[in-house]
């Protein structure tokens, strides 16, 4: 399949979206040697990384980038992605808690807001032209800056796997914390940590979780301790804001429970996923402090919600995912699909408790002042508010298209 031409022509200046892994270390002398030795200036955005971050500044401008700026997104990220996602309950097909996901929008609306602040003449990603992340970047660009030209390597280089890509590293002296051998796609942030390729390319094989240096976010459940560890959450209107009744901030309570969660060996998932370009892919994640945060809002929301409320809401969870999936954070739907959430979320304040054991997560009590559960009316014992006879009106109300349709089939022609 051919690829997509170069052009080069009125490239001065490229904005690179750099995170200082195997693909946009090489991409900084890519883009010199094939865009007429133009400025790049390398953005790496802060969204919980952590050591990640260290000695990136040196290394950019070692490969050729101007400047290195380092946006602290940390705080938007939880507060204007993360929580609204959990509010929704949005989880894509089951079982990934869109760690990636949403994290692209954020880093994409800051890279505009420099490249138009530097005057650049295009903005680069270092997405490949198989996954889910060149469609999120773009989407995000074009939200903010319509015209902007975009240039993707991946489509249109002459290298064809990663193997290549540390070849050309090597070439050009480019250090590389990889090996050929831990040569796994990872993407982290403070909400989660994705592994793929190597071995896990093929679904048949058990991901080696106690193998030394494979799980970064915790440990599998055979590692965890023999004995379960108690939490309590503490929300208002859908917002966790404290753990065993301290308030902490989002970035800190999301940290927090990473480290509880993972150390009981929580939120660890082995996906076969669907992505948006239309192939399946497979993935480890650890979402240690998420998979909790979701448990318990779900909890909350069993008791707070009507039922009515409570089942659309599940369909809205669905579609809510399925936008942050396919990158269409800045789209009127979703923020109207948000608005939905927050009216929903009126009500949902609380503590939740869970028991925390070898991979569990154990409901161990849930409180409200907005309660709907009325033990009067559920008990199995004597009551005065329940009229067990008004149920016989009800059931037949509730099952007379049954009933009709059952009267009806006796006069239906009999087939031969």
């Amino acid at each position: 399949m051919a690829k997509q031409a170069i052009d080069n022509t009125n490239i001065k200046k490229v904005v690179l979206a750099y995170s200082g892994g195997l693909d946009t270390s090489i991409i900084i002398p890519w883009l010199k040697e094939n865009y007429n030795n133009c400025e790049v200036i390398a953005v790496s955005a802060d969204v919980g990384q952590g050591s990640e971050l260290e000695g990136l500044e040196e290394k950019a401008k070692k490969t050729g980038a101007s400047k290195l700026y380092i946006a602290d997104l940390k705080k938007q990220f939880v507060e204007d992605y993360i929580f609204p996602t959990v509010k929704a309950g949005a989880v894509y097909e089951n079982k990934y808690l869109l760690g990636t996901s949403f994290a692209r929008p954020i880093i994409a609306k800051r890279l505009v807001e420099i490249a138009l602040a530097e005057g650049a003449d295009a903005i680069c990603h270092g997405c490949t032209g198989k996954g889910n992340d060149q469609v999120r970047f773009e989407l995000a660009i074009k939200a903010f800056a319509p015209d902007m030209k975009i240039i993707a390597p991946w489509r249109i280089w002459d290298l064809k796997s990663r193997e290549d890509e540390i070849e050309y590293a090597e070439a050009h002296n480019i250090p590389l914390k990889i090996t050929r051998e831990t040569n796994y796609s990872k993407d982290k942030n403070l909400w989660h940590l994705s592994h793929e390729g190597l071995d896990l390319e093929d679904p048949a094989n058990e991901p080696q979780y106690n193998k030394e240096g494979f799980l970064e976010l915790g440990v599998s459940p055979e590692q965890a301790p023999d004995k379960p560890t108690y939490i309590t959450l503490t929300f208002e209107k859908g917002i966790p804001v404290a753990l065993d009744g301290q308030k902490l901030c989002a970035v800190d309570l999301v940290a927090k429970l990473n480290e509880v969660g993972g150390a009981n060996g929580i939120g660890i998932a082995d996906i076969v996923e669907n992505r948006l370009v239309g192939m399946k892919s497979r993935g480890v994640y650890e979402t240690p402090g998420g998979t909790i945060l979701y448990h318990a809002h779900n909890k909350l929301e069993e008791i707070c919600l009507d039922k009515a409320t409570y089942h659309y809401k599940q369909n809205v969870a669905n579609k809510f995912a399925e936008l942050v999936y396919d990158g269409e954070w800045f789209t009127p739907l979703r923020e109207a699909l948000s608005a939905f959430v927050d009216s929903t979320q009126q009500t949902v304040t609380g503590e939740v408790k869970l028991k925390l054991y070898k991979g569990n997560i154990i409901d161990a009590g849930v409180t409200s002042p907005y309660s709907l559960y009325n033990s009067d009316m559920a008990t199995f014992d004597e009551d005065e508010v329940y009229d067990q006879a008004d149920s016989a009106g009800f059931i037949n109300l509730f099952g007379l298209p049954i009933k009709v349709r059952a009267m009806a089939k006796k006069n239906w022609p009999v087939e031969k």
